[in-house]
């Protein structure tokens, strides 16, 4: 008698439990079940609402894609890597002006535009300058230098 006992508590806690999960205000136990039930679909249906918006904004960078962005400092400037999948026209101007407004001077660039858009730079601090750069404020123009090209190119399509 008392294993039965038992098992009519723990189930009975168990209703409880999955009534306040599902934000039930039903007494019964059918009641709460069919709650609980249009509650997972409910579930379902978010997620698969979810899945949809990844899908969407993954489909839409991949479509395009901003380019990815690495600043190092070396011992008198910054070593800058920029890199995209896809040929970029445009950006390298985009990218020097940023340089210049900066006043970082360029000593050394590497650059490639054929099927992907590679730069790697050494820049160096304009010696007329009082204050050094920090290496985020230059990763951080040369991001604002993306977006401005990325949001011109938008335009323009």
């Amino acid at each position: 008698m008392v294993s039965r006992e038992h098992k009519r508590a723990a189930l009975h806690e168990k209703l409880q439990l999955l009534r306040s999960i599902t934000n039930s205000h039903a007494v019964n136990k059918t009641t709460i079940i069919v709650d609980a039930s249009k509650y997972i679909e409910e579930l379902k249906q978010k997620v698969e609402r979810l899945n949809q918006d990844i899908s969407a904004a993954q489909t839409s960078n991949d479509q395009n894609p901003l380019p990815m962005v690495t600043v190092e400092t070396l011992e008198k400037g910054f070593l800058i890597n920029v890199f995209s999948e896809k040929n970029c026209p445009g950006l390298l101007v985009s990218l020097l002006e940023a340089f210049e407004e900066l006043g970082l001077n360029i000593l050394e660039a590497r650059v490639s535009c054929t099927d992907s858009f590679r730069l790697q730079a050494v820049g160096g601090e304009n010696e007329e300058q009082s204050e050094s750069i920090n290496p985020q404020v230059v990763k951080q123009a040369v991001l604002q230098a993306i977006k401005n090209w990325s949001e011109g190119t938008d335009q323009q399509e």
